[in-house]
Parts: C-alpha cells; structure tokens; sequence
C-alpha cells in the first residue's frame, strides 16, 4: 500500500536541512587538504587541527572564553534564582516594572548597551577594558535568561511541599536547601548552561570592552581577513560543535530526570 508523503513532513525536512546544513558542512570541510572550503575536496587530512592546536593565540582566546562564560553562568544563576523566587512566591511593589527593567537586554540590541557601558566605564568611572568589564557585560545580557529559565522552573512544581516543610518547623533556609533547590535543580543546571552558551557566543559587547584580551568571538572575526587562517578556525569550531552537542544531550538527559517526578505524581 503506497503512503502519500505529507508536503508538511517535506517542509520540515528541507527547513532543518537548511537550518543545519552548512554547520554540519564545517567539520567535512575542516579535514580538506586545502586552504579554501569548496568542493571537490582535494583530500583527507589532520594537519588544520595540528595547526589549530599550535595556534597560541587562539587558544588563549578559547581559554578566555572559556572562563569568562563559566564565571558569568555561575554568577547570573546564583543571582537569577532568588530574583526567580522573588517573583513567583512573593508580590513585590513595582513587581511589573521591576521585571521589564530586567528584560530590557531582550528588546534592546545589543550595541546599544555596549556602547552605553563603554561610554560609562572609560569616560565616567575611568575603568580599564579587560575581561572583568566582558564578563560584567555578559552578566547583565545573560540574567534575563536565566530567571526566565528558573522561574519556568519554581512555577512548574507543588508549592505545598514548601508549605508542608515551614508547617512542619522548617525555617525559611531549610526550605530552600532541603526542597525548593532539588526541585529546581534542573532548572539551575539549564540556567547555567544556556548562560554559558550566551556569554560564550557573544561578540557585540565583547568586540567593545574586551580591550587587549580578545575572547574567541572576537579573535575569530578578525581571523576571517586571512584566508590561510580559515581551515584552523573551521578546525576549532569543529570541535566546540561537537561539545555543543554532548552539552545539549547532557541538558536533554538532565530536563527529562528533573520532570520525571511530577509525572510519577500525576
């Protein structure tokens, strides 16, 4: 019996192909014996990849990266949870307001923000750009996000098991470590990971206050002048697509554990 193809199915195909496609293009092309990405390849070869890892400068660039997005996730969850908490257990005066002054970074482009923090930090406070300004920045763009994941979170599960924990004598900071913090464990770990994702693939306000010490966005674009630079950077980014998808198949593993519970309750 022959089965009629469903032109939605064909549109869902061909848009993820499209989404897709020249991303899983990047790692075929990082092993061709060759300076441009095109086809025919002219070969199989490991040497981009030697040559990414003797890159010194990109490395340094990576690594900055690196920590710059792990200190700024840690922060803007550890600050995001209980501003999370705030709006959804309590009714906060000017709550309204409050909440769209913390969504701004979502509605206003980013080179708006990093030009007003530029302008603040060199002219009036007469800060030196580094990583420390980068990753007040990422901070600032990454908090938005990360109560937005963990409110999502805080609102999802039973409330009375935090009201069964203060009528049983817990106090207020039992409550928090003993019942709400695992129930929203998931929450956290989403938070920190897709604040790290943020902060990582910034480049507007990183290209603005990174000052001397470029993070891989930025050390990547100005790579892009220089065709014999491309097969490293196609190296690189090789690999951080194939840690982007152990990180998405973690936080996947990690959202169905955290939403188990309540279906067993349900």
């Amino acid at each position: 019996m022959d089965r009629k193809v469903s032109p939605l199915l064909i549109y869902a195909i061909g848009f993820v192909v499209f989404l897709y496609g020249p991303v899983l293009l990047m790692p075929l092309f990082s092993f061709n014996d060759g300076i441009f990405a095109v086809f025919p390849l002219n070969g199989f070869t490991l040497r981009h990849y030697a040559s990414m890892a003797a890159n010194t400068s990109m490395l340094a660039a990576l690594t900055d990266s690196l920590v710059v997005a792990t200190i700024v996730s840690v922060i803007a969850t550890a600050i995001g949870l209980p501003t999370a908490i705030a709006f959804t257990r309590y009714k906060l005066p000017a709550g309204g307001a409050i909440a769209g002054l913390l969504m701004l970074p979502l509605v206003v482009p980013s080179i708006v923000f990093a030009v007003a923090l530029l302008v603040i930090l060199v002219r009036v406070v007469g800060i030196e750009l580094s990583l420390w300004t980068v990753g007040a920045a990422h901070v600032f763009l990454s908090l938005p996000f990360s109560v937005m994941v963990l409110m999502a979170r805080l609102e999802g599960f039973d409330r009375s098991l935090e009201e069964a924990s203060r009528d049983l004598g817990e106090n207020a900071w039992g409550t928090f470590r003993r019942v709400t913090l695992p129930l929203a464990w998931p929450g956290v770990i989403s938070s920190l990971l897709m604040c790290f994702i943020i902060s990582f693939d910034e480049f507007v306000m990183a290209f603005f206050l990174s000052g001397t010490e470029p993070t891989l966005p930025v050390f990547l674009f100005s790579q892009l002048r220089f065709p014999n630079k491309l097969p490293g950077v196609l190296a690189l980014g090789s690999l951080i697509l194939f840690a982007s998808a152990i990180l998405v198949v973690a936080a996947e593993m990690v959202r169905r554990r955290g939403v188990a519970p309540e279906k067993a309750w349900s």
